[in-house]
């Protein structure tokens, strides 16, 4: 029998550690660019050394594509989302979004209404960085007629765009982070919510007093231009808000992502027919390669050439190389040693708590996020499951860590695109993303505190054990299904 020797604990971080620097050197000192190849160098790097320690080859490429398997239905959804998009914005019901959320603006309250309409935006939509790019820019431009400095406007965008971004069905984030813990859809957002609403409600108060200090009038000739652009190119009718109607009643009836999500695509593509007069031969092309906006107006073409399958394909290329790093690692034994170095010290909930939001930072801080949710998510959710909590919590944590965190790095990917898109740098903006701040402070109180860390139920324990799960259990790494059947019932009582 091929006998395999366990990596030491230095051998264990050693290919993380390798592909960190490498994914370090592109981002700081190479001048930046994709990730993707440094991370298939790192999985070649963890190979290399699987094998040094009799790891066979077709084991390893067995649980690569087991690792890929497990991010099918995500990236599925990331697909239909691209189509989304571009059946939303074929209809109108972007640009109508577009101009509800500028027609809330107020020069009083320029910056809670800012923060608000993005939020509203990337709720919709399901993505932050859209949001910043066709919003955010108007946004901004706005805000400088106001006199409001830039960094104060860029960070209520970026708090905006992040809350709506977390909360939306649609965002790739979203469901990535639950699809690492293997959780559901819904019970991730709603978890999400004791962190992400009170800190929104709390950025919202705190802009509307640095606002109180601005004043001015607002020079809207930036906004006129918008409305003016978008009202002749798109018939403006109450079905535009059919399609978001129909993914908000999918998502309250829980119907599963996949499906609710494309429920949106058929509505969007039903009022494109019906109201804008789209052929299908323009609606097929759409799907494909997103909406092609021809309005001769630059702010407005950034805003509306989006979506469609190919807009989905380096972020779907990332969640690839990246759930066929996070698998070798745990394949090849790395992400157990590391584990049973730490499981002996987060013998206590905040440790534990605390050491996946660190470590999820950290990580962020050297990578980007979609490493950090693969590993983090791979990494922490046997400790969660075996201390009983329910992987909601981790979840959470790799949310409030690393989604929030992104745009607040100047080299992380989410840092580069505001910076690039706003012209406003990182360290200047992120001392005014109130929210994405605020929620990771509560994330970390309510770990101190006991408070919204649910325990697993029956329900989530018996699905544990169907899928076959591995856990940390009293120090030892076992299987879900060989845990007794009342293992965490003293937990759950009163």
């Amino acid at each position: 029998m091929h006998s395999l020797k366990p990596p030491s604990l230095l051998g264990a971080w050693a290919p993380i550690v390798l592909t960190l620097g490498l994914l370090t050197y592109q981002l700081r000192l190479a001048g930046g660019g994709p990730p993707h190849v440094p991370i298939i160098f790192g999985i070649a790097i963890t190979a290399l050394l699987g094998s040094l320690r009799g790891h066979r080859w077709e084991a390893m490429e067995k649980a690569m594509a087991q690792a890929v398997g497990s991010a099918v239905p995500v990236m599925g959804i990331m697909l239909t989302v691209g189509l989304l998009i571009g059946t939303w914005i074929l209809c109108g019901t972007v640009p109508w979004l577009t101009l509800t959320a500028l027609a809330l603006l107020d020069p009083t309250f320029f910056l809670p209404v800012a923060c608000l309409s993005c939020a509203m935006v990337s709720l919709l939509v399901g993505t932050s960085w859209g949001t910043v790019g066709t919003l955010g820019l108007a946004l901004l431009g706005a805000g400088e007629s106001l006199g409001i400095p830039a960094p104060m406007t860029a960070g209520a965008v970026v708090s905006g765009a992040w809350f709506g971004d977390k909360l939306s069905p649609l965002s790739d984030s979203t469901n990535f982070s639950a699809a690492m813990v293997g959780t559901d859809l819904y019970a991730h957002i709603r978890n999400l919510l004791p962190t992400t609403l009170p800190a929104f409600l709390m950025a919202l108060l705190a802009y509307g007093v640095l606002g109180r200090s601005t004043g001015g009038a607002l020079d809207d000739s930036t906004v006129a231009l918008l409305r003016a652009t978008l009202e002749s190119h798109f018939v403006f009718h109450p079905l535009l808000a059919l399609p978001p109607a129909v993914v908000l009643a999918a998502a309250l009836l829980r119907v599963p992502a996949l499906p609710g999500i494309f429920s949106g695509v058929i509505a969007g593509a039903l009022v494109a027919w019906l109201i804008q007069d789209a052929t299908v031969a323009t609606l097929l092309r759409t799907l494909m390669e997103g909406y092609q906006p021809a309005t001769g107006e630059p702010l407005v073409d950034t805003l509306l050439a989006k979506g469609g399958l190919l807009s989905m394909t380096w972020v779907i290329l990332l969640i690839f190389v990246s759930m066929i790093f996070g698998g070798l690692l745990e394949a090849t034994g790395c992400l157990d040693r590391i584990l049973s170095a730490l499981i002996h010290r987060l013998h206590s909930r905040f440790r534990l708590f605390t050491a996946a939001f660190l470590s999820t930072l950290g990580l962020n801080v050297a990578s980007n996020i979609f490493v950090t949710l693969a590993v983090n998510g791979r990494l922490f959710a046997p400790v969660f499951r075996g201390a009983g909590y329910s992987s909601v919590n981790l979840s959470r944590t790799l949310e409030d860590g690393g989604t929030l965190s992104s745009p607040l790095i100047p080299w992380n990917a989410g840092g580069l695109f505001v910076t690039s898109t706003l012209g406003v740098p990182t360290l200047l903006y992120a001392p005014f993303a109130i929210a994405n701040w605020f929620a990771m402070v509560l994330d970390l109180l309510y770990a101190a505190l006991g408070r919204f860390t649910p325990q697993a139920d029956a329900t989530e324990i018996a699905q544990w054990r169907r899928d076959q799960n591995l856990l940390f259990h009293e120090g030892q790494l076992i299987t879900a299904d060989a845990l007794p059947p009342n293992t965490f019932a003293a937990e759950r009582t009163p």
